[in-house]
């Protein structure tokens, strides 16, 4: 069954990503990726996260469907003109990927080529508008394509934002835009997702809850200074601080997380963020 398939099942989807090296030393990667092969339904592949230069997303997502493991293509508007993001949906369907994961993107202020030329020519809502004119047979010209994409298209919100409301209002416009299946930003605040999940029910789109791994109370507390919308509770940071052993507990916290809100929403997406390696165990402490 593909990820499309699988949301209309009913069935409790699972999936977690992959960063692309900076280099074209893909092995690490690829071992990764192979050892998550069955545990998750998908594996969403980055697209120079943080505006860091790093291998393409459209070539990773390629090397995976090769090794029977569907992926997830995240396509981010930043770097890329309207015809350029067209290209690549076009090009991501003629090689077998049909899931994209559509993006705004972070600004390069964040990356590591702060000379760059942020493009931003579409953002998330028209890039979605975009991909559904090609599955219709015209590109944003208005010019018949010759053969057609499907695509399975998804968007992010964030439940923690505040306020809410604009994220209501812009999870409304991409689901019209044609979103099919959606991300939350990393949430530790379970209470917060079951309030989200209330203000959207009229949406009637699957929403998957996002967990980034914690791997330290420093780091939880740079993503409560840094992270919009994303707030690790202090009872949460105390823990990881007392711990005696931090990867133990980050797995502790993660699958609680998961076993607490998985009731409330059609799936859980996992951000390892270098700790791939221990997605499994997060699964087989949450029951998953």
């Amino acid at each position: 069954m593909s990820l499309r398939d699988k949301f209309a099942a009913g069935k409790f989807v699972v999936t977690s990503e992959l960063g692309p090296p900076k280099g074209v030393d893909v092995a690490a990667m690829l071992e990764e990726g192979e050892r998550l092969k069955s545990r998750v339904d998908a594996l969403n592949v980055t697209d120079q996260q943080s505006a860091v230069m790093r291998l393409g997303s459209l070539a990773v997502c390629r090397l995976l469907v090769e090794r029977g493991i569907e992926p997830i293509f995240q396509l981010t508007c930043r770097d890329r003109n309207r015809i350029a993001l067209q290209s690549d949906l076009l090009s991501a369907y003629a090689l077998g990927i049909e899931n994209v994961l559509c993006l705004t993107g972070d600004h390069v202020v964040m990356g590591d080529h702060l000379d760059a030329k942020p493009v931003f020519d579409l953002d998330s809502v028209s890039l979605l508008q975009a991909a559904m004119l090609l599955q219709n047979g015209h590109d944003l010209a208005g010019k018949e394509l010759s053969g057609v994409p499907k695509f399975f298209l998804g968007a992010v919100v964030t439940p923690g934002a505040e306020p809410l409301e604009p994220q209501i209002i812009k999870l409304e416009k991409k689901v019209k835009a044609g979103a099919q299946f959606i991300q939350t930003q990393a949430v530790y605040e379970p209470q917060k997702l079951e309030e989200f999940m209330k203000m959207v029910a009229h949406l009637h789109v699957p929403i998957m809850v996002g967990i980034v791994l914690l791997k330290s109370a420093g780091m939880a507390r740079f993503m409560n200074r840094n992270v919009a919308g994303v707030h690790v509770p202090e009872h949460l940071i105390e823990e990881m601080d007392n711990a005696p052993n931090r990867v133990k507990k980050s797995i502790e916290i993660a699958a609680r997380l998961i076993r607490e809100m998985k009731d409330m929403c059609q799936g859980v997406h996992i951000m390892p963020i270098g700790w791939e390696k221990h997605v499994p165990a997060v699964l087989d402490s949450a029951g998953l």
